[in-house]
């Protein structure tokens, strides 16, 4: 099954994060089409290819750059680069490789939102993209595609880059504006939306590196070609980050609504060792883990959804048949303890119990009451804590128990018989 190259047609191309070679591509070619038209018909046209935010949430870009408050200025716009979610790395990938579609994307999104000052937040590891990044926005300034009166459209725009210090909850777009401002990364208390009050207390768009990266794409092909691709309300293609035990992991570029199966066994080419599937995680870490026997699932925001987990920020996951899951359930639940910001205690106090109970488990220590302590726990996390840290540390472990509560009976077995 070939992939559907939109964004990663041209993402093996020597020096592609030079701008001489990006413009060799087409690159800054949408903006031509751009400045001929107004920015409220750019935001139409968002809205009519049916894109929706590739970091998580999903929510539909195009309405969310109308919700910015009207008449309120300055305005900012700030990409999320804070790709923190395990198994995540698709950001990653266009950064490196092509940054200058990610500053037409921003000029674009910029343009629609009548935006002056751009931010690219990125993770505290990211330090050779965001190099990579500073370089590109030198080159995008010496030929006026950034700065004041760019090609000489009367339209002013400049991106900033800011490296965050390595905080997974900095991927949380309001913790990420606290960031910004120099503040303590934790969550704000929402409404006021960031489209209200955002940085500065001043409406902000916030959208993801691949998000934006698309944007320049419909400029150029136009709406209806971009809907074209994908399933009714999953349109377009979008990058998956497969890894795990597969044979060939790696950053995949497919249509929405292609079968988990396609991309486990024709793209990563099987699991390692042709072993047999037995789980996967389908949109990172703080997705819900799924069984074997829903690898015919579409990959599309509504079919996830409807098998009981999401899409999330793209990440599949693999397992095999040679893990215990409560292993792998561990292993996620002591990075959201350490991840947790300490701000709410559903989350502080629930991330550390889940992790204490799961180690006993796994180390000889554990009792089924012990088991359905951690169900509990689940449901006391769950939509309770300020933010959606706590239900992304509720997800592995609860889905874990849900479809393979076997292997913690197997471990608590073997733990009885060694006791013996």
């Amino acid at each position: 099954m070939p992939e559907l190259k939109l964004l990663t047609k041209d993402i093996d191309k020597k020096d592609l994060h030079k701008l001489s070679v990006y413009e060799e591509t087409g690159g800054y070619g949408s903006l031509k089409k751009l400045f001929k038209k107004k920015p409220d018909e750019v935001i139409e046209m968002v809205k009519a290819s049916g894109l929706r935010g590739r970091g998580g949430a999903g929510f539909p870009a195009g309405l969310k750059w109308s919700f910015l408050a009207k008449d309120v200025f300055p305005r900012y716009l700030c990409c999320n680069a804070d790709e923190s979610e395990p198994g995540t790395c698709k950001d990653r990938l266009l950064l490196e490789k092509t940054p200058h579609l990610l500053i037409e994307g921003m000029i674009a999104c910029a343009y629609a939102c009548k935006i002056e000052t751009g931010y690219i937040y990125f993770r505290g590891e990211f330090q050779h993209a965001s190099d990579l990044m500073d370089e590109a926005l030198k080159e995008a300034r010496a030929k006026n595609y950034l700065g004041k009166n760019i090609m000489g459209s009367g339209f002013d725009f400049e991106i900033h880059t800011h490296l965050g210090a390595g905080a997974y909850i900095c991927g949380e777009e309001s913790a990420l504006l606290n960031s910004l401002e120099g503040r303590r990364g934790e969550p704000r208390l929402k409404p006021p939306f960031p489209a209200v009050e955002g940085l500065y207390s001043k409406p902000t768009v916030i959208n993801n590196v691949e998000t934006l990266c698309v944007v320049p794409y419909i400029i150029n092909e136009g709406p209806e070609k971009y809907a074209s691709y994908g399933t009714e309300k999953s349109k377009g293609s979008k990058l998956v980050s497969v890894s795990g035990h597969v044979k060939k992991p790696g950053n995949y570029e497919i249509e929405m609504g292609t079968t988990v199966r396609e991309l486990i066994y024709e793209l990563a080419g099987g699991i390692r060792n042709d072993n047999k599937l037995k789980a996967y995680i389908p949109g990172g870490s703080s997705t819900p883990m799924l069984p074997a026997d829903l690898v015919d699932t579409p990959y599309d925001y509504e079919s996830l959804a409807a098998a009981g987990s999401m899409l999330g920020s793209g990440a599949l996951i693999v397992i095999d048949d040679q893990v215990n899951i409560v292993e792998s359930t561990l292993r996620l639940a002591s990075f959201y303890k350490h991840e947790s910001c300490g701000k709410c205690t559903p989350c502080r106090e629930g991330t550390r119990w889940m992790w204490q109970l799961l180690d006993g488990i796994h180390n000889g220590e554990g009792t089924n009451q012990q088991v359905d302590k951690l169900v509990d726990i689940c449901d006391n996390i769950s939509f309770k804590s300020f933010c959606p840290l706590g239900d992304a540390a509720v997800g592995p472990v609860a889905s874990s128990i849900k479809y393979f509560r076997e292997d913690y009976e197997a471990l608590l077995k073997r733990n009885a018989e060694g006791t013996a």
